[in-house]
């Protein structure tokens, strides 16, 4: 549904609250960052962001939210049909902004990018689909870490561990891997009877090995100057003789569940760690030593990939997403988002907007 037009122009300079010339409050620190107040002006871009698509985020944050949030999320839901001015008013009267930095060091830090990958899948091992997808095997706990990579791939009683435990399979192994690094995905499997059906594959579990990048390794061996994931699936297209070696150099794996994919839930992003699916474009991972869950985040990046200043969700994390001004933003499914997250890689500016 399209926005309902405001009653009448509001200049961006007049958006600022005038309570913003208020005294700031004295600094924060959360864990591993420090919040430093500052004024709503000092957001690039506040006046220009189409706050009601960051809406839909925070209204799945409010299915969950955490203390100093829910007592506000009544008010999100009413202003989920707000203008964009009615809702730039709210947050300037209610929300405080601070910049995140870290305890030590330049506050500039790294935004990265993650999607939900589409892929083609068969139910069954074929000639051209035969990199299976596991669920944890049931001896998982029994044996801590767990076998890695290299040894599922080849000793006996790791694949019997495994044996009926496949979900589906693949054609290409990097295309496990990129599912296995992102967390989850869509799979539009063929069944055995030709039907097609589409489903999500979520985290369940990983091996407990160490995670080590296939970029970082190709980069230590001189193999390619450009580590981003298009690169890499280029230099596996012209070396396949070498594919494992990358592959067994992440010794970890990730295992999934199936999970039925409804057109409400197809319409967002899979789960992340605060328990709500993530919103294409305003959903980020981060460390969740440095920010809460379903905290709302003015993000600002701009770099050869796009240029970003938008407001977003802290929704998730990841094992790569560590320290105060770190983010992961979430893209979207699909061939187009994975191009955008497998290239993006940039400077970084965040402000929480934290409950005054």
């Amino acid at each position: 549904m399209d926005e309902p037009p405001p009653a009448r122009p509001v200049p961006s300079a007049a958006l600022p609250d005038p309570a913003d010339n208020a005294p700031l409050p004295p600094a924060l620190v959360h864990g591993k960052s420090r919040w430093q107040p500052v004024r709503w002006a000092e957001l690039p871009g506040f006046a220009d962001d189409a706050l009601h698509e960051a809406w839909n985020a925070w209204l799945k944050s409010c299915e969950r939210p955490g203390p100093a949030f829910a007592p506000l999320c009544p008010e999100v839901r009413r202003l989920s049909i707000a203008t964009p001015q009615e809702q730039r008013a709210w947050m300037t009267r209610r929300l405080q902004p601070y910049r995140v930095e870290p305890l030590q060091g330049a506050s500039e830090g790294l935004l990265t990018g993650y999607y939900e990958p589409m892929l083609e899948a068969s139910r069954q091992p074929s000639a051209t689909h035969a990199v299976p997808l596991f669920r944890p095997p049931a001896n998982l706990a029994s044996r801590r870490p767990w076998y890695s990579r290299q040894e599922i791939d080849t000793l006996p009683e790791a694949r019997a561990a495994l044996r009926g435990r496949e979900i589906a399979y693949l054609a290409d192994p990097l295309d496990a891997l990129s599912l296995q690094i992102q967390g989850s995905g869509r799979l539009r499997i063929t069944e055995p009877d030709g039907s097609l059906r589409t489903v999500r594959v979520a985290f369940a579990g990983t091996n407990e090995q160490p995670y080590r990048s296939v970029g970082s390794w190709l980069l230590q061996q001189g193999a390619l100057r450009d580590a981003s994931w298009p690169g890499i699936k280029a230099w596996a297209a012209q070396n396949p003789q070498r594919v494992n070696e990358m592959l067994w150099a992440n010794p970890r794996v990730v295992f999934f569940r199936e999970e039925p994919l409804p057109d409400l839930d197809a319409a967002f992003g899979p789960r992340g760690a605060q328990g709500v699916p993530l919103t294409p474009g305003r959903s980020i991972a981060v460390d969740k030593e440095s920010i809460p869950y379903g905290t709302p985040v003015w993000l600002a990046s701009s770099g050869p990939v796009t240029s970003l200043q938008r407001l977003v969700l802290a929704q998730d994390t990841g094992s790569a997403i560590t320290g105060a001004v770190r983010a992961d933003y979430f893209t979207g499914w699909g061939l187009e988002a994975g191009e955008v997250a497998g290239r993006l890689k940039q400077p970084l500016r965040l402000w929480v907007l934290w409950p005054r």
